[in-house]
């Protein structure tokens, strides 16, 4: 006990001065850039004076929307063409999706685009009045570094909490042959796929988890642009099918799309608490669900175990 406790608390007190560190760094650098990115949102105000709604738009919609698309344009190269061939030997599944099923692939793209053009947007619209009624997301002043850093932290325990139970509902009997089994038509997924859903899906889990914290906090659109973004990132990461170095380790949400019942939030913090990953702390894959620190492919450095031969 008392070699655990030291073990914890050395772990605790390194942990703390690493970020100590970090975000003292992260501090001096918005610090010193603050008044030029004042300076140009203040710009960006006078620009839109009146119509703030356009930049309210761009800021939720376009910037995230062009990050997912540019992130998921490299990935879907290598998806269809399978070069350069260094990248598939990353790949989680071997022999999945090598080259992907075209058919599916445009089923996917179209599913996308509905979720992202006729979904998503229109709740953006609806949001929008709403933020300004909590608080003006496009008020002058830009929040600081440590405030942003909160809220971040905020959003992302709101959409874990969300998230997991939303998706474990959508896995009851009821719901996942209506809704949710679209999602899961991809056994070995691939980054686009991270918005394929039933549209009552994308709403429920996809949306709504996303959206909840920025309210809660009545955040400034530089939070929520940034965090739309990170998220819509993280997603796509999680469903690329590749492990790739100094990248978030994506073989957490892989394992939920290849057994289905397993796995179902997103840090994995609900699960533990409620045991929905206890076989996979049993598999591989648990081993090699780490920061790759090295060009060595994890399929490599911790092999699968050899099929037994009957």
């Amino acid at each position: 006990m008392k070699r655990t406790a030291f073990i914890l608390s050395s772990g605790l007190l390194l942990s703390v001065a690493f970020w100590n560190s970090v975000t003292w760094h992260l501090q001096k650098f918005w610090g010193s850039s603050g008044y030029f990115w004042q300076a140009q949102w203040e710009k960006l105000l006078s620009t839109f004076a009146g119509n703030e709604w356009i930049l309210f738009f761009l800021g939720t919609v376009l910037v995230p929307s062009m990050l997912f698309w540019s992130f998921n344009a490299l990935l879907l190269v290598v998806d269809t063409t399978g070069k350069p061939h260094f990248i598939s030997r990353y790949r989680i599944q071997d022999g999945k999706n090598d080259p992907v099923d075209p058919v599916k692939l445009r089923q996917a793209l179209v599913t996308v685009l509905f979720n992202q053009c006729i979904i998503s947007v229109p709740m953006l619209g609806l949001y929008y009045p709403f933020l300004k009624w909590r608080e003006d997301p496009c008020r002058p002043e830009l929040p600081t570094f440590h405030w942003f850093l909160l809220e971040l932290s905020i959003f992302i325990l709101i959409e874990e909490v969300m998230f997991y139970y939303s998706h474990r509902l959508l896995h009851h009997p009821i719901f996942y042959k209506r809704v949710h089994k679209q999602h899961h038509e991809w056994t070995a997924p691939i980054g686009v796929v991270s918005l394929y859903a039933h549209p009552i899906e994308h709403v429920v889990s996809n949306m709504l988890p996303a959206l909840v914290g920025p309210m809660i906090m009545g955040s400034h659109l530089s939070s929520i642009t940034t965090w739309f973004s990170l998220a819509l990132i993280i997603t796509t990461i999680s469903h690329c099918g590749y492990h790739l170095p100094f990248l978030p380790s994506p073989e957490f949400h892989d394992y939920h799309h290849l057994k289905f019942n397993q796995c179902y939030g997103v840090l994995g913090v609900l699960d533990h608490l409620h045991g929905t990953d206890a076989t996979f702390k049993q598999t591989k894959a648990y081993e090699r669900h780490v920061l790759l620190l090295s060009l060595t492919p994890l399929s490599e450095s911790i092999p699968d175990l050899p099929k037994k031969i009957e």
